[in-house]
This record gives structure tokens, C-alpha cells and sequence, in this order.
């Protein structure tokens, strides 16, 4: 099948999104104004309308921890949406997610410490895609890392380093 060149642009351009945006695609079907003299409807991949802020993949600390966090402007709101790849350890008690001032939070929040993260609320699952409303009056730009925090244990599970 040949494509005219418009139409190949397009295309060109739904793969280059893909390529870019990875697993916050969504697929649909769009009518294109490829030219006025004709429109056609192609199945395009569009990235959602959520403009990333801030992303980091996870590392690490005290427990095998992957997946990618995503700090996310939608609609006037902020969110940190960890993504499908997301994994960490299903053994400790009371995770919570964090936001840290430092690129490598510590090990441990001693009380000395306590009052320098954000803290989410409770983990929703330890694997898996979640999201999590940043309050509006949180300047996410202070923060440098997302934290998988054990409360029970003051232990740091894993972090990823937001860029």
C-alpha cells in the first residue's frame, strides 16, 4: 500500500510519539485534516494530555525496586503516577510514597528529618500503574525524588531521582 506524503507524515509522526511517550499511549481513531481538499481517518497514536513535570525510574535502597515515576500537570491538578512497570517488595508493612528534597533521600528518617518530605499517603499496591494527587499548595519544584518508604521500619525501600 502506498501512502501520499501527508499521510506518511502523519504516521511518521503517531510512531515518533509512541517512541517518545511509551506506555502513556492510548489509541484512537481521529479524523485528520491531512489537506483541504480531502480528510481521512487513520487509527493515530496520541500521547493523553497530561504534560510531564518531572520523571525518574527507580532504583533500589532497601528492596528490589523498578518502574518509572512521573510527576504530571492534568486539568489544573498535579499528580505522581508511578507506571505499569512499577515493583517493589510486597514483604514490608506500611509502605508510603514520598517526596524528597535530595536527589538520594536517606536510608532511614530519623526525627531529626521528618519534617523535610511530602508524604503522599500509603503505597496502593506494590506493583503496578497508581496515582496520587500532589496537593496544589506543593511546589514540586523543591522536590528531587519520589521515596517507597517503609513508616513501620524507617526504612527507604527504593527512590527514583526526578529530572
Amino acid at each position: 500500500m502506498i501512502f501520499s506524503p501527508k499521510t506518511q507524515l502523519l504516521l511518521a509522526t503517531g510512531l515518533v510519539s509512541a517512541l517518545i511517550f511509551g506506555s502513556s499511549l492510548s489509541t484512537t481513531t481521529t479524523p485528520v485534516n491531512a489537506a483541504e481538499e480531502f480528510q481521512v481517518n487513520l487509527p493515530i497514536l496520541m500521547a493523553q494530555n497530561t504534560p510531564v513535570v518531572k520523571m525518574g525510574t527507580f532504583v533500589k535502597a532497601e528492596a528490589p525496586t523498578t518502574g518509572m515515576a512521573k510527576i504530571v500537570r492534568e486539568n489544573g491538578q498535579t499528580y505522581l503516577e508511578l507506571d505499569s512497570a512499577f515493583s517493589t517488595t510486597d514483604q514490608a508493612p506500611d509502605l508510603h510514597v514520598l517526596l524528597d528534597p535530595d536527589a538520594t533521600p536517606p536510608k532511614s528518617y530519623s526525627n531529626s528529618n521528618m519534617n523535610r518530605f511530602i508524604n503522599l499517603g500509603k503505597l496502593h499496591s506494590a506493583k503496578g500503574a497508581q496515582r496520587y494527587p500532589i496537593p496544589s499548595a506543593i511546589q514540586t519544584s523543591g522536590f528531587k525524588s519520589v521515596v517507597i518508604w517503609c513508616r513501620m521500619a524507617d526504612a527507604t525501600m527504593g527512590y527514583a531521582t526526578l529530572k
